[in-house]
């Protein structure tokens, strides 16, 4: 089978033919339709993200398909069934085994590239807000990264679970598509005080933030006593120092917050999520915004709109 390979690292992904694997027990095999590229390959490709697999290695964390194959025990799934996963890794071939446990039926109607676009982004982004963040409805929620592939999901989210939500990104055209997403306040990241703007709007009560740097800081300045601040990822590539003193006259609270940590320590966590937001998507409630589809071969290229932040929404391989 064809497969996207990182060879050495920090450098550009290779086509190249592999073996194709059998599923063993508790596994199945999917032939990938769809596979979605996030902020978190570019990290796995640099060497400096939570995980490091052995190389070569097949990126791409989440992906959808058909399953091909079952391994021994499993008895839940069946051949030709329709599924999607976020596996941390194998996503970018024609074929991947997996665990049986973490593949997530589709619903009939969604197409490939929407489950492709779905699981990372938006499931990031409601387990932040609702498990994490105890979000409630009235509450203001500062999104900033607004039009990115997981900010752009928070936007969508907070509107939905009745959030008043300012959105912050760079310049006007991602800002329209920001408000396109439900967002009540836009702010322009290119501008001067991100804190005074905040503030004039009521200040925040919960902070999304997968930027870091300057950004942080004046956004933890803009949020209300007993706010919750939450740092799920440094695009920016500057990780913010977080001085104590202000979180003790405000009564603050910084959560810790990885996603893919769930899968170990808690899978639930995020199987839970899941059938809520595939509800939500069955109906109606929530849509993917894809900006860009490509082929296999071009993972590469796809991989630069993420470096240079000029997608908007998810980009897909379409396989």
């Amino acid at each position: 089978m064809k497969a996207m390979q990182l060879i050495e690292r920090g450098s550009p992904l290779e086509l190249r033919e592999v073996a194709m694997a059998d599923p063993g027990p508790g596994q199945i095999r999917m032939r990938v339709a769809t596979c979605g590229l996030n902020f978190g390959d570019l990290l796995i490709i640099k060497g400096t993200y939570q995980e490091k697999p052995e190389l070569p290695a097949t990126i791409g964390m989440e992906f959808a398909g058909t399953i091909d194959a079952v391994g021994e025990g499993v008895t839940h799934l069946a051949v030709g069934q329709r599924v999607a996963a976020y596996a941390g890794f194998g996503g970018l071939a024609e074929y991947a085994v997996i665990d049986a446990a973490i593949a997530v039926p589709i619903p009939d109607g969604m197409p490939f590239d929407d489950a492709a676009a779905f699981l990372v982004a938006y499931g990031t982004s409601h387990v932040a807000l609702d498990y994490k963040a105890r979000m409630q409805p009235g509450e203001r929620l500062l999104v900033l990264g607004a039009s990115g592939g997981v900010g752009l999901t928070a936007v969508e989210l907070g509107k939905l679970m009745g959030a008043e939500v300012i959105a912050c990104a760079r310049g006007p055209e991602k800002l329209k598509i920001a408000a396109g997403a439900g967002a009540d306040h836009l702010i322009d990241s290119e501008g001067a005080d991100l804190r005074g703007q905040v503030k004039a709007l009521g200040g925040a009560d919960v902070v999304y933030d997968p930027v870091g740097g300057r950004l942080f800081d004046e956004a933890l300045r803009a949020t209300n006593p007993n706010g919750r601040l939450l740092p799920l990822g440094f695009a920016s590539g500057d990780v913010p120092q977080i001085p104590a003193n202000i979180l003790l006259v405000k009564n603050l609270t910084v959560i810790g917050y990885y996603w893919g940590g769930y899968m170990r320590v808690d899978p639930s966590v995020l199987t839970d999520s899941f059938k809520v937001l595939l509800g939500w998507y069955a109906e109606g409630k929530l849509r993917p915004h894809i900006s860009n589809r490509l082929a296999l071969e071009d993972v590469n290229d796809g991989l630069e709109l993420l470096k240079t932040r000029k997608a908007t929404g998810k980009v897909i391989i379409e396989i």
